[in-house]
């Protein structure tokens, strides 16, 4: 996907940005500029399939996606990382919005690399957003689209260096743990 932003320009919006700016403005029916975070139903493409079907910046991935329960592809799905979702907050500390973290496992259960943020507004700016949009009911035989239901993904690869569950990322070398062991070799019994 070409983006028309002038040379030089990169897309690294902050979280307050992604929600209060693009979309807040998306569940309102308000234009946004530039329009660049395409629509996409993000949930039956893998991770890997996303490159050139929407907004890349770097390693990144940027797309609306309509908010669902079913977040399976072909090859996997998205399973959410943790119970409580994270506020996300304006400079004033106003809560503006909510970000989930999923995470890609494939369709044998094997966890992968692949992290998604999912925004969503919070009840109050989806409730104002949807209150301001007067769309008759109706619109050319189609029923009303509730267009407070959009998130933003964000969806990234992590490095495989990074470590998580608090580790530090050391890793010990071949020749660190034979050294370590020789501190256990009195308690072993070496053949005469």
């Amino acid at each position: 996907m070409s983006v028309n932003l002038p040379p030089g320009f990169r897309f690294y919006p902050t979280e307050e940005e992604l929600v209060v700016h693009f979309l807040q403005r998306k569940a309102s029916l308000l234009p946004c500029h530039p329009d660049v975070i395409p629509d996409l139903d993000l949930y039956p493409y893998d991770p890997w399939e996303l490159d050139g079907k929407a907004l890349a910046e770097g390693r990144q991935w940027y797309y609306y996606s309509r908010r669902t329960q079913n977040r399976m592809t072909e090859n996997g799905y998205w399973k959410a990382i943790g119970i409580n979702d994270e506020p996300v907050l304006s400079n004033s500390n106003k809560r503006v919005g909510i970000k989930k973290y999923l995470v890609f496992y494939s369709s044998s259960g094997i966890k992968t690399n692949w992290i998604m943020e999912e925004f969503r507004l919070s009840s109050s700016s989806s409730d104002s957003a949807s209150s301001s949009s007067s769309r008759p009911s109706k619109s050319r035989g189609r029923s009303k689209i509730d267009h407070s239901k959009w998130v933003i993904c964000k969806v990234y690869e992590r490095n495989s260096d990074e470590e998580e569950d608090g580790d530090d990322g050391t890793e010990l070398s071949c020749l660190d743990e034979v050294f370590l062991s020789l501190d256990d070799l009195d308690e072993i019994s070496l053949p005469n």
